[in-house]
């Protein structure tokens, strides 16, 4: 990999996350002024655009958006209009809980779709294949606000063998674990399954058995590791997918992460903490796919970026 490819990538993903911050700038300001949530009833004129000023939101848009990328560039997100503390304090605080709940989902989902997709496509119309492929069509079927519903139910509310809210030890973790994996995970088996099929009937697979080569080497050896590249694309791609979809997890499970700290900010319009919130979601994101790039190399080395 050459130097220049690097700086390349690197000023893609600078341009990527500018343009991020510019759309979520102005469109988070669409949901109204957060001044008239904060001020008490029977305020003045006067006392509106006092508090207006006070909260840095009185100039035109341009000048605010020159402010925020000023401070942005010096790694200063600002501060919350609500909460009066530093964005990225508050945000820092969160992080570490909504990376491990996506980390865990991850590895679920790598632990179990990556042999579920191998033994789908190794008994290729057979029952195993048919139930595991049924059951991945039912997991990308199946809302993820509705499975953590249905759980909370079964095993918080009916078995009463795990908490419905809250963090604390591994208990707390498993239905939103299993909430937010669930739709990856039924995503990744399918593609291993169909990148495994692809692979099998290439002419070199057939010589590799001619040649008496057991399944399980054709299966590991040759077929798995000839299919990685795609499913190691998914895999990245399915951590943002799972970073994104902890907005909905922690809100369902009441988890003191980055996802809910994202929702208190909009339903109370603070647009810094909004802005933060997704300048750190396209960041990871950003982050994941440089890194599946440097992967390429490692898994296959004809790769090669000129």
């Amino acid at each position: 990999m050459s130097g220049r490819y690097v700086l390349q990538r690197l000023a893609r993903c600078v341009l990527v996350l500018l343009g991020v911050g510019v759309l979520v700038f102005f469109v988070a300001r669409l949901k109204g002024d957060p001044v008239l949530l904060m001020v008490q009833p029977g305020a003045t004129a006067a006392d509106i655009e006092a508090m207006r000023q006070s909260l840095g939101l009185s100039g035109p848009l341009w000048l605010q958006f020159a402010h925020f990328l000023g401070g942005a560039l010096q790694g200063n997100l600002g501060e919350s209009i609500w909460q009066r503390e530093s964005v990225t304090t508050l945000l820092l605080e969160r992080v570490p809980f909504t990376l491990r709940l996506a980390s865990l989902a991850i590895l679920v989902v790598v632990v179990l779709g990556i042999p579920a997709g191998i033994v789908a496509a190794r008994f290729r119309g057979g029952f195993w294949d048919q139930t595991i492929v049924a059951g991945a069509v039912a997991g990308q079927a199946l809302p993820t606000f509705w499975v953590g519903l249905m759980l909370i139910y079964l095993f918080a509310v009916d078995f009463r063998v795990l908490p419905s809210f809250g963090a604390g030890d591994w208990r707390h973790l498993v239905m939103p674990v299993a909430t937010l994996s669930l739709f990856s995970l039924a995503r990744v088996t399918r593609l291993v399954r169909s990148s495994m099929l692809e692979v099998l009937h290439q002419d070199y697979i057939r010589t590799a058995r001619a040649k008496g080569l057991t399944d399980r080497t054709l299966l590991f050896r040759h077929a798995l590791r000839n299919s990685l590249l795609p499913i190691t694309t998914l895999i990245g791609l399915e951590y943002g997918v799972a970073l994104g979809g902890s907005v909905i997890t922690e809100t369902i499970f009441a988890l003191p992460g980055v996802g809910n700290l994202a929702v208190e900010a909009i339903f109370n319009r603070d647009f810094p903490l909004i802005q933060a919130v997704v300048l750190f979601m396209a960041g990871v994101f950003v982050v994941i796919n440089f890194a599946v790039d440097l992967m390429y190399l490692v898994i296959d080395p004809r790769v090669h970026y000129a």
